[in-house]
């Protein structure tokens, strides 16, 4: 998907970095080629200045996306989901962030989650970073309640993981 998105953009790196910050943070294009989060309207000259560019850029990014309809069937559908990992220890959560060696490996997730149901603890939330949006993309596992060392060993055990950090 990534692909192609980056193809419909690439002689426009200034809206090419505005759609990655639209999927980034799953905000919306309505059909009034305004920015949303369900309906609640994000200011484009805030938008600009969070990534550094012009206000009329992100109007042109609008407008490209509606003009498309993969794109638009994408940005109308898309939705932000509430991620745990800040808020996690004041919820009494535990956070396990696992890195990958290569974030494309294949079964990673699924070796994470066994290893984790393997030594009794209950997962939460599981947030995985797009290797194609994310330049460093993590594993992110919020579990009820604090892990064992034991299991922070199996998980830097298991094949592909680079590190394992816990908070």
């Amino acid at each position: 998907m990534w692909s192609a998105i980056q193809e419909k953009f690439k002689n426009h790196p200034a809206q090419e970095k505005v759609v990655r910050l639209l999927l980034e943070r799953g905000f919306q294009i309505n059909a009034q080629c305004r920015v949303v989060s369900g309906n609640i309207e994000i200011a484009h000259t805030q938008i600009a200045n969070e990534i550094g560019v012009d206000r009329r850029v992100i109007d042109a990014t609008c407008e490209t996306i509606l003009r498309d309809k993969e794109l638009m069937e994408i940005f109308q559908n898309i939705r932000t989901i509430p991620f745990l990992r800040d808020v996690a220890p004041y919820l009494g959560l535990g956070v396990i962030v696992i890195t990958p060696r290569n974030a494309a490996r294949k079964g990673l997730l699924g070796a994470v989650a066994t290893a984790v149901a393997e030594h009794g603890v209950i997962i939460r939330q599981a947030v995985s970073d797009d290797p194609y949006l994310t330049e460093d993309p993590r594993l992110t596992i919020i579990t009820e309640g604090r892990v064992s060392g034991e299991l922070i060993d199996a998980l830097t055990r298991i094949e592909g993981v680079k590190s394992v950090t816990i908070y």
